[in-house]
């Protein structure tokens, strides 16, 4: 029972799963920023920028081992990418990556599903419309480029990110319970 797993030192997070049919993409209720563009990033060339980036939203998490984990993360990655199933993007404005998420497959095939993996605006920059932008332009491309039979996505349902997913058009579909074991160094209790 969940009881019994938080009494052993874990977090209960309840998640939305979100899912956008081909035809149901909305048009994003305000123009995107200017200045602002959206590409693929190069894992291998851009991945430190990218960690730079997520490391921002590390909240909770000591920084050093929370970077080795994604120096890690990235190894895998670049491995779905080099299979095709996988590609990563950032919005910039000038030089600096913004924005981010990537897009995962399960196949490199179209009618393959098509789900959103990690995406983050840095804190500086969120409340701009800035996800809104990335999410629809990289939806765009997995219904259009990618033939994807369906965009999912898993959302805190308390998160204001919620809303602008569904905003675009992607409705729930059912909820998930996951739980997380944080290190000490994270402030979670010792084994």
């Amino acid at each position: 029972t969940l009881p019994s797993w938080t009494a052993a030192g874990f977090e209960v997070m309840v998640h939305t799963l979100l899912a956008l049919q081909p035809q149901g993409l909305a048009a994003p209720r305000h123009e995107p920023p200017c200045g602002r563009r959206r590409r693929r990033l190069d894992l291998a060339a851009e991945g430190e920028a990218l960690i730079d980036l997520e490391i921002t939203g590390a909240e909770g998490f000591e920084p050093g081992g929370y970077r080795a984990y994604l120096r890690l993360q990235q190894l895998r990655l670049r491995a779905m990418a080099a299979a095709g199933r996988l590609h990563w993007f950032g919005l910039f404005q000038g030089p600096a990556l913004v924005a981010s998420c990537g897009l995962l497959r399960d196949a490199a095939v179209a009618g393959a599903s098509a789900r959103f993996q990690r995406g983050i605006v840095h804190p500086g920059s969120r409340r701009q419309g800035l996800a809104t932008a990335l999410v629809h332009g990289v939806s765009r491309l997995a219904l259009q480029d990618w033939r994807a039979a369906r965009g999912c996505m898993v959302a805190d349902p308390d998160a204001p990110a919620i809303r602008v997913y569904r905003a675009l058009g992607y409705a729930p579909l059912s909820s998930a319970v996951a739980l997380q074991r944080r290190a000490p160094e994270d402030g979670g209790a010792a084994s």
